[in-house]
């Protein structure tokens, strides 16, 4: 008898609502055969390959992007550690603009006085002007005056709308 109950138990039909029914319940419902569940499968396949695929390029252009990102930190760190190396005679401060020679022996040294500040000739090959930050990063002075150009360009676009 035992047996008999369990196998009835197992055939019981579902008692919930007809809208939420795992199979159609009305006679007047699609009816659902392989070939539908199988096409069924084969789109969703193809959609989330699909997603899957416009995802995985997004995070390959994110890869590239921070590649590039970290070349470029890196390459700035390299630059501020050669600049750090080279001579100077005066205790620097953030906030200053620095200029950079090199001697004929190629000794590298920063001096405050600019190109045109040594009369007709500097002493030795110019090679650039740096602004010492307070991170003690140093910025090329000819980036600060595109960051600022854009930065007034912004605002002036931003107000005159």
């Amino acid at each position: 008898m035992k047996h008999s109950e369990d196998t009835k138990k197992d055939k019981q039909s579902y008692q919930g609502t007809d809208h939420s029914a795992p199979y159609p319940v009305s006679r007047m419902a699609p009816s659902f055969e392989l070939v539908n569940l199988a096409e069924e499968i084969s789109q969703a396949d193809a959609t989330l390959a699909s997603h899957t695929s416009g995802k995985l390029r997004l995070i390959a252009k994110q890869i590239k992007a921070l590649q590039a990102e970290a070349r470029e930190v890196l390459e700035q760190t390299q630059r501020d550690q050669q600049l750090h190396r080279a001579q100077c005679n005066f205790k620097r401060q953030p906030g200053k603009t620095y200029h950079l020679y090199q001697k004929p022996n190629g000794t590298n040294y920063f001096s405050m006085l600019a190109p045109h500040e040594w009369g007709s000739t500097p002493p030795h090959t110019f090679l650039g002007s740096y602004q010492l930050q307070m991170d003690m990063s140093w910025i090329p002075v000819e980036e600060l005056t595109q960051n600022n150009d854009a930065t007034e360009e912004l605002i002036m676009h931003l107000l005159n709308e």
